[in-house]
């Protein structure tokens, strides 16, 4: 996917078009496929700081998304949830370059601070690739076993 373009904007700055890709993206992706019936949409995503993080193909389709909260909003570190890359797109390498965007993005706003995750089991090993260390004993999150997992900085 060197063709891929990164884009990093607000709640404010997201358009009607660009706002329905990212909730098609997170409800194809965390209510369909993996069969969890929860509120998807919450109120962290309408707030100013948050950041949302998308990669778009050359067709200028959403592939990947993350979101990123300031720290303090819903815990002392920085957030980086909502991690999602279109089943399509997969094992392609796309996920590590979601995830080194994300992180580049986030040394640049909040450098020094921690950052947290609630990440399923399965994908303990790709994120400690990056440093991410657990923190938890594992957990069910929507019947999906998840284990929380710190960074300390970027």
């Amino acid at each position: 996917m060197s063709n891929s373009q990164w884009e990093v904007t607000t709640f404010q700055h997201l358009t009607v078009q660009r706002l329905y890709d990212v909730l098609q993206l997170r409800v194809d992706v965390f209510v369909v496929e993996q069969q969890c019936a929860y509120r998807e949409l919450d109120e962290y995503d309408r707030h100013p700081e948050a950041k949302h993080l998308s990669g778009r193909n050359e067709g200028g389709e959403l592939i990947a998304y993350a979101r990123i909260l300031p720290p303090g909003l819903c815990h002392p570190e920085v957030n980086l949830g909502r991690f999602v890359v279109k089943a399509d797109f997969r094992k392609q390498g796309i996920g590590h370059q979601l995830l080194q965007t994300a992180l580049q993005e986030i040394a640049g706003w909040w450098p020094e601070t921690p950052i947290k995750m609630s990440a399923q089991t399965y994908l303990h090993r790709f994120y400690a690739q990056y440093g991410f260390i657990q923190v938890s004993d594992g957990y069910l999150e929507d019947g999906i076993p998840h284990v929380d997992m710190v960074k300390e900085s970027c």
